[in-house]
Parts: C-alpha cells; structure tokens; sequence
C-alpha cells in the first residue's frame, strides 16, 4: 500500500506514547529483529527504530537501499556500523542522556549489596540464638572510608563518581581516554589504569566497547586488585574477561563483583561465574526503569527530525 509518510521499521519495541507519536507522523512497521519478515519490510523502510540487539551491520544495511536514518533507543552504538551508514549518507540518532540517573542507581545498589551483608529473612524469624550469633559476627563496610575506581567517565560514569563524592564522602579516582577533569563538579582526581587498579576498593567499569575494548578488564588488570576489592561491570559484557574474574573471585583474590551485562547476552548455561555467593548476576536491567525507557523510546522524535529534513538533537558522535 503507498503512501505519502515515511516508513519506520522498529525492531525492539517502544513505549506506547513515542510509539503512538511517531505513528501519527510515519508509516511504522514493527517487526523483531530476528523476523524472518523483517528483510521485506527492510527493502521499504525510510527510517528504522532499533534498541539492543539488532545489529546494523554492512550487508545489514544491503537491505535498506531507502533507509535514511536509524534510532537507537539507548546510549551505545556499538550495534551499528556507523561508517557503514556515512557512506550511505544514512544518519544515525541515539539518546545519550536517557538512562544515566537509572543506571547510577543501580550501582549504588549493588555496592551496598555486596559491602553490608543484608542476612534477610523472610518466611520464618531466625531463633533467638541465630539472631544474635548474626549481630555478633557481621560486619560491613562504610563506603566513607572506600574509594570508588571510575574506569570510563562519560555521563554514567560522571553520575556514579558525583553520588560517590557527594553523597557517600568517598574518594573517588578515575581513568578516561580524554581529559575531562573540568566537566567533574564534584573532586575526582585522574590516575594511570594501574594505579586505578591497584587503588580502587570498588571498581565500576563504565567503557563503551570500542575496537580493542574486548577483555579490556581481564587477567592482568584483576591481579593488580586488592583482594578485598569489589568490580562492578553495567557497561558492555564484551570488555571484561569473566573466566579471570571467576578465578579471582574463587581463589579469594577478589572479595566480590557484581554483573548486568554479558558477551553474548544472554550468558550460557556454563557461565563461569555461577555459584558463587559473592556475586551479583542480574539480566540487564540497569537502566530498565520507567523512566528511563520512556527516555530511550523518544528516539523517535530524531528520527522524524531527520525524515522531515531537520537537524537531531543528538546524532552520532
């Protein structure tokens, strides 16, 4: 059937409301990603809506000899070839600030989690005996006397670096590829990645997966950790070396780490770091609030400010 508006193929869902939107300005077709009807729809699209796991590649993009434009309802790209849609002249658009407070929340909870032994109850009290056996032998730690590692300080990382200064008192180091200590608003002081490494109490890897990010976090780097020191990973599954961590963390050369994102995601059912009582494993959903997704969905007022020939808020770095 023609038509007059654009058509928008989006791959991995939305928020009703942005959807609702953009339906009233395009065409939209909304087929999974591994549709084996998608390529038809493909051949038709003007724009396309994707979030994590479709992947934009080269002959991907073989298939959408109309596309002008794709969304990434998220802050990575990593799913997209970029210069492979330049050369195209197709623009890409993604949200960069959508997730960043859902995202430090969920750091936060984690560390907690892992530094004050909560011992919950929940079906039955604990005996009297229990009870006080628990009180007299559990101890934590006060995150004012820690110091946060910050490897990555993009707008994540910024986030979980001002709660950490600001709002526990701790020290808080980092390390970036580029010199941002006149973007902090909060003390932070930059270091050489040993020196992070050897410094951190708790590591909190915030790297977008760039070429040569794979297992950027592995075996050399986690030997240089103190052994009563925590590592956090919510940024890509890629750039950390899960076999090395779990021999650290079984060998007592770690006291503990905390996981939301895996390569490849989902994990498998051999995951190295199963059964492990000091380690946190939760299936994406750091940035999984309400909000937050909201956020990601209104991708799709760049899309149509591509497709009606304006300039986005936030196109592609």
């Amino acid at each position: 059937m023609k038509t007059d508006r654009p058509i928008v193929v989006v791959t991995e869902g939305s928020d009703p409301e942005p959807l609702d939107w953009l339906k009233q300005r395009a065409d939209v077709r909304e087929v999974a990603y591994d549709s084996p009807e998608l390529a038809g729809h493909l051949r038709q699209a003007d724009g396309l809506v994707i979030r994590t796991y479709t992947r934009v590649t080269d002959a991907f993009l073989n298939q959408c000899p109309r596309l002008r434009v794709v969304g990434r309802g998220g802050v990575g790209i990593e799913n997209i070839d970029v210069p492979a849609c330049r050369r195209r002249g197709i623009e890409v658009v993604y949200t960069p600030d959508a997730n960043t407070l859902a995202v430090g929340d969920y750091v936060f909870g984690y560390i907690l989690q892992l530094i004050r032994p909560w011992n919950f109850f929940r079906h039955q009290v604990y005996s009297p005996q229990e009870f006080k056996r628990i009180r007299s032998t559990v101890r934590g730690r006060q995150l004012n006397e820690l110091t946060l590692g910050v490897l990555g300080m993009g707008r994540v990382g910024k986030r979980v670096g001002q709660i950490a200064s600001q709002g526990f008192g701790m020290k808080v180091i980092y390390n970036d590829l580029l010199d941002v200590q006149d973007q902090l608003c909060f003390p932070a002081t930059p270091v050489d990645k040993t020196t992070l490494y050897q410094q951190a109490d708790i590591l909190t890897i915030h790297v977008t997966m760039l070429p040569g990010n794979e297992n950027l976090v592995g075996r050399q780097q986690i030997a240089l950790m103190k052994p009563d020191a925590i590592l956090i990973n919510t940024s890509r599954g890629e750039v950390l070396d899960v076999h090395a961590l779990a021999e650290a963390l079984r060998e007592n050369r770690l006291f503990g780490a905390a996981l939301d994102v895996y390569w490849p995601e989902p994990p498998p059912s051999d995951f190295p770091l199963l059964g492990l009582n000091n380690v946190l494993l939760t299936p994406h959903l750091a940035a999984r609030t309400g909000t937050a997704l909201l956020n990601m969905s209104w991708v799709v007022k760049d899309v149509m400010a591509v497709l009606e020939g304006r300039k986005p808020q936030y196109p592609a770095p």
